[in-house]
């Protein structure tokens, strides 16, 4: 195992990301996500996604609110209440934009159906916020879930992309240079939490990063078309 002392030689969440590069790669690079950049995605597919993400976001408000809570418990630093709170003043639009977007496509988000790669994901995050899960593993699990979104998105944008023009809005939502921004603060602020934890804390924060990948992959899956 990895000794306390032996961490600070590298940032802690850039080792695990090169340690667990395969399923980080299949989480960011998900055919999904590659046949929105390519041009080639099925509307149906998005669509899907687009009812269960929001079946989702609405899960992840309150994991967000418990994160802020054990910011406001745990952290040593005061400005880690703003960054979170500024994520949990964002889900108010971001709902709103579901609403829009689902008006648009002709999505009866009333009638969505949770599949159950999404039921999944939205229990493993119930599951966090639990008291007994520290603010350290909490804003870990925070952070790679928005980092999965910023870095898929941002890929559709990039150079030699073929995103449709109708979704490009989409992608530039999360795939934005401003969002990438808020990952990093995100990222320094699990990193500053992970330098100071212990062995057996941030074991389980890894543990949790690996599972937020997991659950991504199954859930591009799932709006893929493929297991649900």
């Amino acid at each position: 195992m990895e000794r306390k002392e032996d961490r600070g030689v590298a940032v802690i969440t850039d080792t695990w990301l090169r340690k667990h590069r395969l399923i980080y790669t299949g989480a960011t690079r998900h055919p999904f996500i590659l046949a929105i950049r390519g041009g080639s995605v099925d509307i149906s597919c998005f669509k899907r996604w687009l009812g269960q993400d929001y079946i989702f976001v609405r899960a992840f408000v309150p994991f967000l609110a418990s994160v802020l809570l054990k910011a406001w418990k745990e952290s040593d630093d005061s400005s880690d209440v703003d960054v979170i709170l500024g994520g949990l003043a964002a889900l108010n639009d971001e709902i709103a934009w579901f609403k829009k977007e689902a008006s648009k496509w002709g999505v009866a988000l009333d009638s969505v159906v949770p599949q159950k790669s999404n039921l999944d994901y939205c229990r493993f995050l119930e599951s966090l916020m639990s008291s007994d899960v520290s603010y350290t593993e909490a804003v870990t699990a925070f952070w790679v879930i928005e980092a999965v979104y910023q870095e898929s998105f941002a890929h559709c944008l990039e150079d030699g992309s073929k995103t449709p023009e109708e979704l490009k809005e989409t992608c530039q939502r999360w795939g934005n240079d401003g969002f990438g921004q808020y990952c990093c603060a995100l990222k320094s602020i699990a990193n500053r939490q992970l330098e100071k934890a212990s062995d057996d804390v941030v074991a389980k924060a890894e543990a949790i990063l690996l599972s937020v990948l997991e659950y991504e992959v199954d859930f591009w899956n799932m709006s893929h078309g493929g297991a649900v």
